[in-house]
């Protein structure tokens, strides 16, 4: 589904207007980056975004066979609520 496709549709269902629908988008996305980026959590009725901490590891380029240092960083997971487990099967 495209952004367009979703507007339209969260248009139909809501009632409010394509630029409205736009608008909430975008304050929903700086509200998850703000809070993913403060190593927070935010929960909606799909489940949770968060943050991981990753460990630094070793590991092989692919293409030489030559180990090298993967440094740790944090990476974004989403877990899937038991509804949308259940709603997919």
């Amino acid at each position: 589904m495209t952004k367009a496709e979703l507007i339209a549709l969260l248009s139909d269902k809501s009632g409010l207007n394509k630029a409205d629908v736009l608008r909430v988008l975008g304050a929903f996305d700086e509200v998850l980056l703000d809070t993913l980026a403060n190593n927070g959590e935010l929960s909606i009725v799909a489940g949770k975004f968060k943050v991981k901490e990753s460990a630094a590891r070793t590991g092989r380029n692919p293409k030489t066979g030559e180990t090298i240092q993967i440094p740790a960083k944090r990476k974004v997971a989403f877990v899937a609520s038991k509804q949308l487990k259940d709603r997919i099967g």
